[in-house]
């Protein structure tokens, strides 16, 4: 029963009329504290339909900014969560450094941390969202924009491979 459910979200997510809802969940969700990767949503859509170059990177930007923000807001909740980290490096850098630290929330490994410490330090909450929508711009654009121009013979080749 669960292997159906999850095929059939599966099978909704891929739909081609739920393409940006697509992006947007799943680059919601990558943004929290989830090992989840979303590029390749992105890079899916576009490649689908390249005139949803522009709408694509603005959806995962919109939901990925929105999952930072969700973090920042779990750190500035969490003080005591925190509490014994607050000598770390990390707290020194992010407090000699503020809101700027957020154009690294892009960062695979760091970047959510990242929001939910600045949120912790309560960095100042509006130029944190600026500083993070800017970076995970950047890195949609980059690499949505890197995989486009991979030919399309490598990612038939790819898929014979893993598709056996």
């Amino acid at each position: 029963m669960i292997e159906n459910a999850i095929r059939w979200l599966l099978d909704l997510i891929a739909a081609p009329e739920v393409g940006l809802t697509s992006v947007f969940v799943i680059s919601f969700v990558s943004a929290t504290l989830v090992p989840m990767g979303s590029e390749p949503a992105v890079f899916a859509v576009c490649k689908a339909n390249p005139a949803m170059f522009w709408p694509a990177i603005a959806v995962a930007t919109l939901g990925n900014t929105l999952g930072g923000i969700v973090d920042y807001w779990l750190g500035y909740y969490a003080k005591k969560a925190f509490a014994k980290e607050r000598e770390s490096r990390w707290f020194g850098w992010l407090a000699r450094h503020g809101a700027k630290t957020m154009l690294l929330s892009w960062v695979p490994a760091i970047g959510d941390p990242l929001c939910t410490l600045g949120g912790w330090l309560k960095l100042p909450f509006w130029p944190s969202v600026m500083y993070m929508a800017i970076g995970k711009l950047a890195r949609y654009l980059t690499m949505t924009s890197l995989l486009l121009f991979v030919p399309d013979g490598f990612w038939r080749s790819l898929a014979n491979v893993l598709g056996g």
